[in-house]
């Protein structure tokens, strides 16, 4: 069978070429939301905001940071999350601000943010077991499905069974139109280099915070879309980082 080189496509129809670039209007009435709110959640859970690290030298953050794949059946704090959740997807300020560009801790191509984090609760003190939306403006979890979700994501995850021993599993998804909007085809390379600065940061939040953390890319994509409850095709799950209690 010959092999579809659908990849290599992309890359050499996506290239910059100097005086032939695309000429595209920004249209700001046709904007894409800068963020996800379910109206209808079926409970909305505060998230405490007293953030404070385990290590507080950088240089030893930066050292010790590593993929850990194993974790202890102890659970996380809310307040764990809580910071996790802040420092990889929420904003820098206090407070959301409608009026203003609200910035992240992340870097975006355009200031975009095309993406949504999701989490699946699976050993969070004070937080009963189920899929979790992140309300960025309110710093505030959505729940979606209520009940133990830890062996459906798993499966999600090509079957690690990491995903379900883990205490949280956040699921991030590509939002492709906010990129598209003004990038057009080129916007994917961004998006994907998007994902990636937001899981620098969850590696190194939950190294600062002293536990164990990983970051999947192999996923079987249109069950982990079902288990969402997205589309696939405006937004669709891309990565996904799990996080606990070290072992030992």
């Amino acid at each position: 069978m010959q092999e579809n080189n659908y990849g290599d496509t992309f890359f050499r129809k996506s290239r910059y070429v100097r005086g032939i670039l695309p000429a595209h209007h920004l249209d700001f009435n046709d904007k894409p939301d800068e963020f996800k709110v379910y109206e209808s959640p079926l409970k909305r859970v505060s998230l405490p905001r007293d953030f404070k690290f385990e290590l507080d030298e950088f240089k030893h953050v930066l050292i010790e940071r590593r993929s850990r794949r194993r974790f202890s059946r102890d659970p996380m704090t809310l307040q764990e999350l809580s910071t996790l959740l802040k420092f990889t997807s929420g904003i820098t300020a206090d407070e959301f601000d409608d009026a203003a560009f609200n910035y992240r801790h992340v870097p975006s191509a355009g200031g975009l943010y095309p993406y949504e984090t999701y989490v699946v609760a699976n050993n969070i003190t004070s937080l009963e077991k189920g899929l979790y939306h992140y309300n960025v403006p309110a710093h505030r979890l959505d729940l979606l499905n209520a009940g133990d979700l830890g062996p459906r994501i798993a499966a999600v995850c090509l079957d690690q069974v990491m995903a379900r021993q883990a205490a949280a599993v956040l699921a991030w998804t590509a939002v492709v139109p906010r990129s598209k909007w003004k990038y057009l085809q080129r916007c994917y390379r961004y998006v994907f280099m998007d994902l990636g600065h937001l899981g620098q940061n969850f590696y190194l939040v939950a190294e600062a915070l002293h536990l164990a953390a990983c970051t999947i890319g192999a996923l079987y994509d249109e069950e982990g879309n079902d288990l969402l409850g997205i589309d696939g095709v405006d937004e669709s799950l891309s990565y996904v980082g799990v996080v606990g209690r070290r072992e030992g």
